[in-house]
């Protein structure tokens, strides 16, 4: 592995000009600080807007460039018009509201949409000037969603992954946006796409099948000729520093200036930025209610609100901002006395070891986000807990809920929860604090932020490695020449050629997959041909392919296997005699199974039955379908029938009764030379499983299969028969 390069919206050195002179300063925010511990233990170089203006900063680039080298960085320049459209107007009216549940506060804005466009071209830009063959790509964030297939565009082969800091929403939220498809696609530009929880992984994969038509297995996609993993990687923090920070004599010192000012109260703490989706209102509400309730804790508690200034000069923002004071106000004019503030309101951010000091003293942490992609701040609390005791009480829509299931979890909307979270914490015996204190410690400890890098790296380069072994099954250009030649030089040569999802896309309807002219040529021309023998197969019924394709000279298989239409012959032949009795009993199970599934429906055949789910909701089609198979199962043995699962489709059949088996009717009756299989879905794999090891098969997509190499469209199978009938001619 060359160097990694790790890139994000901001880099973790801001830099000023004051007075002439530049200035390099640590940034702040959760990225910067989560990372920076693990890009320096590493052969890293971190690319990044550095803060100054592009105008300003190209003047004196050199000198910039050359000081953030030595921290290993690199900077990307854009002028503050730029950081202004792309990232105060689309990524924070735009994006984050929506990405965090809030479609009430998002903006739909043609032009910031293409500042954000423009961004990300900058920074791929910037990327193609210091990328060398062999590098490691990590890209970070929302700010940059569009970067990975802008850089697959740019560069050979690069290695890219991408991970997304905040939420990924529901499909029925993430469908709102205008630019969806365009944001889908350039992710999927990554090699690994990860994400925080599980959760967030799943609604990305559900709006890959439901926008783009990507179909997924075990967090895997094939998009094209590619495939792109997604994965879950629990971000941790440097869980070290906050432990070894917590035993420091000047923390030491801090607490007992804490204590002499807190007395001997209990302390309750929350530490956010200024941002709505952190629920800062609702917890406010909810300590006020608890004041109200329990009244034997007046002069008791203290409640230390934190709140960092962020995005002061949005005015949502600003309006949140004085509501909080407002409601700070309120509670402590109702509840103080003479000596006593029920809320300690502290407006700025706060230095590190000042801040760990906080987390020893507060026995309790209250940490309620409305929606949160993860929020560090839950584990910083619990890494400085060095005192075997403390009670986390964290949102429910957390992303760290997931992984902190000994905190008390609430949910925001709910006072009453809240309310007997706090009593609860407040009333928790040391040892039960200490058991559930001790169980998300090690955890922390042993998924830091380092494991969680090095464990994102690690599948990144697993992937990679998958990629290029399926790349060797994917009928590249050798392999094709090799096929066109061995095709030219063949006496006698047999097409085994699946038709749906094969020569034509799927249609909505069975109905509506009528073949274009292009393919009607194609098939005329490959059947006219003396040495060849084509052979047509479908699980569509007789009429439908009669009406189609009896003028052409090939020959027709229909219901996979169950009828056969040699060419010249006027009518079908039964591969073995069949009974169809067994609909009576079936039908009605199917029918039940498309009443419960909107836009499904029952195609009847003469000899199978299918239920289809194409028009339906992927996921709740995929789940009926699991269950349909599950109820079928006893049934069709007892039967002598075959459940089949195919694209999008549940078809029951007569056992024995498939694809292969028709295929070997002609296998067997002619000397081939040269046998071509091509297919997309299970129905198919007898016929690769029937043909001699040494000819030719080929799987459209890039799922595992019996055939030897796989291909990435029906458009390519297409072009690669056109280009077998061109050779020939």
């Amino acid at each position: 592995m060359g160097r990694l390069l790790m890139v994000s919206n901001r880099l973790p050195v801001t830099v000023h000009r004051r007075r002439g002179q530049l200035q390099f300063e640590p940034s702040t925010g959760g990225l910067a600080t989560g990372l920076s511990s693990f890009y320096r233990s590493y052969n890293a170089l971190w690319i990044g807007w550095p803060g100054i203006d592009r105008k300003e900063g190209m003047a004196i680039k050199d000198d910039i460039q050359q000081k953030l080298l030595t921290e290993n960085c690199y900077p990307v320049f854009l002028s503050q018009k730029e950081v202004d459209e792309y990232y105060g107007k689309f990524c924070s009216t735009t994006i984050w509201p929506l990405f965090h549940y809030f479609p009430q506060y998002a903006s739909y804005s043609e032009s910031s949409w293409q500042a954000y466009e423009r961004a990300n071209r900058t920074f791929c830009d910037a990327i193609v000037e210091v990328w060398e063959q062999g590098d490691t790509i990590w890209v970070h964030d929302f700010h940059l969603m569009l970067l990975p297939q802008m850089l697959r565009d740019r560069l050979p082969d690069p290695t890219i992954g991408f991970f997304l800091h905040i939420p990924f929403p529901s499909i029925e939220l993430f469908r709102l946006l205008p630019w969806r498809t365009a944001l889908m696609n350039g992710m999927l530009g990554a090699d690994l796409i990860g994400f925080h929880t599980w959760e967030y992984a799943g609604h990305f994969l559900a709006s890959a099948r439901f926008l783009l038509g990507y179909d997924s297995w075990m967090g895997k996609i094939t998009a094209g000729d590619r495939l792109s993993r997604v994965d879950a990687f629990p971000m941790g923090i440097d869980y070290e520093r906050f432990a070894e920070t917590a035993t420091k004599p000047e923390v030491d010192k801090e607490v007992e200036k804490l204590n002499r000012s807190f007395r001997d109260r209990r302390v309750i703490l929350s530490v956010d930025r200024l941002d709505y989706t952190k629920g800062i209102l609702r917890r406010l509400e909810a300590f006020g209610l608890f004041l109200d309730r329990n009244p034997q804790y007046r002069e008791r508690l203290t409640f230390v609100l934190v709140v960092v200034p962020s995005r002061t000069m949005v005015s949502r923002y600003a309006l949140l901002k004085r509501q909080i004071d407002e409601m700070v106000g309120a509670i402590n004019g109702k509840h103080g006395t003479i000596g006593w503030t029920p809320i300690w309101y502290i407006y700025r951010s706060i230095p590190f070891q000042s801040l760990v000091a906080l987390y020893r003293r507060a026995e309790v942490a209250l940490i309620t986000p409305v929606r949160d992609g993860m929020n560090l701040v839950a584990k910083e609390y619990l890494a400085s807990r060095v005192d075997d005791n403390g009670v986390l009480i964290l949102s429910e829509t957390a992303g760290a809920a997931k992984e902190l299931g000994e905190a008390l979890t609430i949910n925001v909307n709910n006072d009453d929860d809240i309310v007997t979270a706090l009593q609860d914490a407040l009333e928790m015996s040391d040892a039960e604090q200490a058991e559930r204190l001790r169980i998300m410690q090690r955890r922390l400890r042993r998924y830091n932020v380092q494991r969680w890098a090095e464990d994102f790296i690690h599948t990144l380069l697993d992937t990679h490695k998958l990629q290029e072994e399926m790349g060797v099954r994917i009928l590249g250009a050798q392999a094709r020449r090799k096929l066109v030649k061995t095709y030219q030089q063949a006496q006698r040569r047999l097409l085994l050629l699946d038709y749906d999802g094969t020569l034509v896309s799927f249609a909505s309807r069975p109905s509506r997959a009528i073949p274009p002219q292009e393919v009607l040529d194609l098939l005329y021309s490959l059947g006219s041909e003396p040495a060849n023998e084509v052979v047509l197969t479908s699980g569509r019924d007789r009429g439908s392919l009669d009406g189609w394709f009896s003028e052409l000279p090939i020959n027709l298989v229909a219901e996979h296997g169950v009828w056969l239409k040699p060419r010249g012959r006027n009518e079908w032949e039964m591969i073995e005699p069949l009974t169809a009795e067994w609909k009576e009993e079936v039908r009605p199970i199917l029918e039940v199974y498309a009443d419960r599934t909107p836009g499904s429906f029952v195609e009847e055949k003469d000899f199978s039955l299918v239920w289809q789910y194409r028009r339906s909701d992927s996921r709740l089609g995929e789940l009926r379908a699991r269950e349909l198979v599950a109820h079928l199962e006893g049934l069709t043995t007892n039967l002598n029938l075959q459940v089949l699962e195919g694209s999008k489709v549940v078809e029951v059949k007569n056992a024995g009764v498939n694809k292969g088996r028709a295929a070997l009717k002609w296998l067997s009756e002619g000397n081939y030379d040269f046998v071509l299989a091509v297919g997309d879905d299970w129905t198919d794999e007898d016929t690769f499983n029937a043909i001699p090891e040494a000819q030719w098969s080929i799987k459209i997509g890039l799922s595992s299969t019996g055939a030897k190499y796989n291909i990435s469209s029906h458009s390519k199978v297409l072009a690669l028969l056109h280009e077998l009938q061109t050779h020939e001619e």
